[in-house]
């Protein structure tokens, strides 16, 4: 079904009556069909510390658990830190055939996310909604990112110097994938896949979502 099914819905429903808003840049589901995982990047776009602090600071504005704001973030550039990361993550699980990234389309930027306290239920909801927050905001700069949980963390706290364990990784930088979002059944296999250098990501429909159907 098309993407913007809701909002037909809900132009059906209200008719002439819906309140008229003015768009200003890209809409909610522009940012979200253009927020996909690449796991390659163009070297020639060196990302900068400035950029990085562009996308942390949209975690000024969100919410969080019971308040608690205790998430905190180390950037990494090219030039502070890229190798050791590199060196510590693994990428493109469900293609171990292919040694994901391909030599030459490393990413060279990070956002390291931490916890000031011990991970929780609260925590780990925090850091979900502030890692897509980010690659929202990172789509919005032109860029594109990665959310990264398989990582080495006792070696990259260590030699980055971290205070705090890292909890989730985000790369950052100018995607060169292709990348297609493919309709799936809820009850079919839905691992990513490549074929003929496109990367296929299956998406539940929107009617196997709702459980309860008008």
């Amino acid at each position: 079904m098309a993407d913007n099914y809701l909002e037909k819905r809900y132009e059906e429903t209200l008719g002439s009556n819906r309140p008229k808003v003015k768009r200003i840049g890209h809409t909610m589901d522009q940012l979200l069909l253009r927020n996909r995982s690449h796991r390659g990047y163009n070297k020639a776009y060196v990302v900068s510390r400035a950029e990085l602090e562009r996308i942390v600071s949209v975690c000024t504005k969100l919410p969080s658990g019971c308040n608690q704001q205790v998430l905190r973030y180390w950037l990494v550039t090219r030039d502070s830190g890229a190798d050791i990361v590199l060196r510590n993550i693994r990428l493109g699980a469900a293609l171990p055939e292919l040694h994901l990234p391909l030599p030459g389309t490393e990413p060279e930027a990070f956002i390291v996310c931490c916890s000031t306290v011990k991970e929780s239920k609260l925590v780990d909801l925090d850091l979900g909604i502030a890692l897509q927050s980010m690659a929202l905001k990172t789509v919005e700069m032109g860029l594109n990112a990665l959310m990264i949980g398989a990582f080495n963390q006792a070696k990259l706290q260590e030699e980055l110097g971290l205070p705090y364990p890292p909890l989730m990784l985000m790369a950052v930088g100018k995607g060169t994938d292709r990348i297609e979002l493919v309709p799936s059944d809820a009850d079919t296999p839905r691992a990513y896949y490549r074929k003929d250098g496109i990367h296929y990501v299956p998406k539940v429909r929107i009617d196997e979502l709702i459980l309860n159907h008008a």
